[in-house]
């Protein structure tokens, strides 16, 4: 066995070490991104929960509408920068044209009473040569013929993706597409959750539904079912196809909001050639489905589709162009968000979503630089904010020093905790389980949850309608009297006493049913994060436990939440709303009795029902901002406070950070297609990258000179002792 010599050891180890500290210069260890994105012009985001539906027939979630309207183009949008929030073109030539029309098909003036009239035409004319993303379902071979229809179980054997698909295609445009896509509305399998709200409005859209379904139960008993149904073929008396750019969506009566639904993705084109190519056999089994893969027109489409880690955004290369905008708010120049006036969008090449399930690591790769924006959490929300005095909030100076800034705003989202009106327990009209609910109400302390979880960001609940909304009221009209009193010009939570006073009214005293003796459990169902976290499940247990009612809490994951709201298998739980479009009707429905949840899968997830509620809200919802408005929802709202269908939470304050490099980015949940404004300025991120993930290497050398120190005599006494038997020999 041969020696090595202590010099030879040294300069071995003096070489491992210069390798490692020139390893360390110039390059970044922790980037989390292949290293073929380095330089790119992508725009870095992150979604906690995945996405369940991308079809835009049935896809109404917030975690869903992120992607969703980067990828499809409806006839309206907003202006991104004008507030209040005004409606624009989109894939629209120009602004709809609205008729209506008497009982007796006299045509009325645009200022007619909403009780003259009995039909709304809206006229929509698109832009022409408009084109669909590259897609296979547009693929044709040399004849002009499909080329991927009657595809067999071998031709689908190596297929996943869209991108396993080597043939694309596309087409123009036209009106048919956006006709097609109401139709599927009516679709019976697809359940929409708007159905039942615009059944009520478009002409014939539930006889449509109606006339589906049994056509589908008759394919079903002839062992036909499932088979792909072509809309095609069934005629829908409330739209027309005018001419290839031109259709027409009859409403019945009146209703000024619908102008506001042409801005949402539920009335985005979809072409027949990609419901008839997804519709063939094997391809659900392989996830390849619109609801997994959307089609649009849109400045982007979907490349990648792991909801469980990883979507990616591209930029569609068919997209129709479109400027960014010149006008805005008076302050939005100083603010730079007019600086790219007149620039084509959008920006950035791709967007990369990496699923963050716990806010600590999506916090970290943030103030890495690996996430170009973030919200603002309770964990970090002191290293991220400061508050003054007077209330005002700043920056840490930890942010002003990497070039972060805040953008804050009050979103038009109310929180609440809904109880199911079919519970049982808590629901019903009885005295009995509406004292119980308002027991509850005024029990759970919806400031010190603002204070503790959300760090001041936040208003407590009245009712539905947030502030910037028609119908809000902050003096004393606007308060909850049920829940609170209204003392030196503020309102004030009612007593535990009271609450206490309800619960016993209810036949509950002491927490325990005065028939049985039993102790009184309420379930509350929620998502594994929120209000499903330990702390948070604490201090509501603590909440419940001032009236001596037990709190049970069973997360699970947001599908499974749906899935239990859906069919009415929660007693209380916990979400939100953010508004469609800024108007009170856009939250009053969410407790309109034929909005019921379990009744016709619509929003109204408490399935709440009030005869008079239902009246009032089938007036209102017809009408202009009036003061006879105001005065129909001041009645809505009372009855709302007075049967508690809900624990009304909290009204949202929203606090976003972004990095320097990334620009145009304005706050304003009710505009959804955001991405395609916002720029990113790649070099400077590349330089922060580098800079504030500078490979630590000092530990390396340390460990390697330890090593020399422990090695160095261990090797001279063993050579000491070679050197010796060498001697004796």
């Amino acid at each position: 066995m041969r020696a090595i010599h202590c010099p030879t050891l040294y300069r071995r180890l003096a070489a491992v070490l210069l390798a490692t500290l020139a390893a360390g210069c110039g390059e970044v260890w922790n980037d989390p991104y292949p290293a073929a994105e380095r330089g790119r012009n992508i725009l870095y985001s992150a979604f906690t929960q995945r996405p369940k539906h991308l079809d835009p027939v049935q896809s109404y979630s917030e975690d869903e509408a992120t992607f969703l309207y980067q990828i499809y183009e409806p006839p309206l949008q907003y202006h991104y920068l004008k507030r209040p929030f005004q409606l624009n073109t989109a894939a629209a030539a120009q602004m709809p044209v609205l008729r209506q029309f008497d009982a007796a098909g006299k045509l009325l003036p645009p200022d007619a009473d909403p009780a003259q009239i009995a039909r709304s035409e809206y006229e929509i004319t698109i832009r022409p040569g408009i084109r669909f993303q590259p897609h296979p379902a547009f693929a044709v071979d040399a004849k002009g013929q499909p080329l991927y229809l009657a595809l067999t179980d071998k031709d689908l054997a190596d297929k996943r993706a869209l991108g396993d698909f080597p043939a694309t295609g596309t087409r123009e445009l036209t009106a048919d597409d956006f006709v097609y896509q109401i139709k599927r509305l009516a679709h019976p399998r697809l359940h929409s959750p708007v159905l039942e709200l615009m059944g009520d409005y478009i002409v014939g859209l539930k006889d449509l539904h109606t006339k589906l379904a049994a056509d589908e139960k008759q394919r079903n008993a002839d062992g036909k079912g499932g088979a792909w149904i072509d809309l095609r073929d069934y005629p829908m008396e409330g739209v027309e196809v005018v001419d290839r750019y031109t259709y027409r969506i009859h409403i019945k009566g009146t209703y000024p909001q619908f102008p506001y639904w042409l801005a949402m993705p539920f009335f985005a084109p979809v072409p027949v050639e990609a419901d008839r190519f997804f519709a063939q056999p094997g391809m659900a089994e392989r996830n390849l489905t619109l609801d997994w893969w959307p089609i649009g027109t849109g400045p982007y489409m979907l490349r990648e589709n792991n909801p469980n880690a990883r979507m990616v955004l591209a930029r569609n290369p068919n997209f129709r162009g479109e400027a960014y905008p010149c006008e805005g708010e008076d302050d939005d120049k100083a603010a730079g968000l007019l600086a790219d006036c007149g620039k084509p969008i959008p920006f950035v090449d791709e967007v990369v979503f990496t699923r963050e399930k716990e806010s600590i690591p999506y916090w970290n790769k943030f103030l890495q630089g690996y996430y170009d924006a973030s919200g603002v959490s309770s964990d970090n929300f002191d290293q991220a904010v400061q508050m003054g005095g007077q209330g005002d909030v700043t920056l840490s100076d930890e942010m002003v020093e990497k070039g972060i800034k805040l953008n804050t705003s009050v979103a038009p989202t109310v929180m609440y905790m809904g109880f199911n009106m079919l519970d049982p327990i808590v629901g019903g009209t009885s005295e009995r389980a509406r004292k119980l609910r308002l027991a509850i109400s005024i029990a759970i302390d919806q400031e010190e949850f603002i204070s503790v979880f959300q760090n001041g960001r936040g208003v407590p609940a009245m009712h539905p309608i947030p502030p910037g909304i028609f119908g809000y009221k902050a003096d004393e009209s606007g308060v909850n009297h049920e829940v609170y009193d209204w003392v030196d010009g503020q309102p004030r939570r009612k007593s535990v006493d009271e609450a206490r006073r309800l619960l016993a009214e209810a036949g509950y005293p002491g927490g325990r049913d005065a028939k049985t003796g039993e102790p009184l459990v309420v379930n509350l169902d929620t998502t594994g994060g929120g209000m499903g976290d330990k702390s948070t499940v604490d201090w509501l247990t603590k909440q419940l436990r001032k009236l001596d009612v037990q709190l049970v809490v069973r997360a699970t994951d947001y599908n499974r939440f749906q899935d239990k709201i859906r069919k009415g298998n929660a007693q209380l739980f916990y979400w939100g709303w953010n508004a469609d479009y800024p108007d009170p009707e856009n939250f009053l429905f969410l407790l309109y009795g034929p909005q019921g949840k379990v009744k016709s899968q619509g929003e109204n997830a408490s399935n709440y029902e009030n005869p008079e509620y239902d009246r009032l809200f089938e007036r209102m919802k017809a009408m202009p901002d009036s003061p006879e408005r105001a005065e129909i929802i001041q009645r809505m709202l009372t009855i709302l406070q007075h049967d508690a269908p809900w624990v009304w939470g909290m009204y949202e304050k929203a606090y976003t950070l972004q990095h320097g490099w990334l620009y145009n980015r304005k706050p304003g949940k009710i505009i959804r297609n955001t991405l395609k404004y916002q720029r990113v300025d790649v070099a400077q991120r590349e330089r922060m990258r580098a800079e504030w993930n500078k490979p630590m290497v000092w530990p390396l050398a340390l460990v390697a000179l330890l090593g020399v120190a422990m090695v160095a005599p261990a090797v001279a006494h063993y050579r000491r002792r070679e050197r010796s038997a060498a001697a004796e020999k």
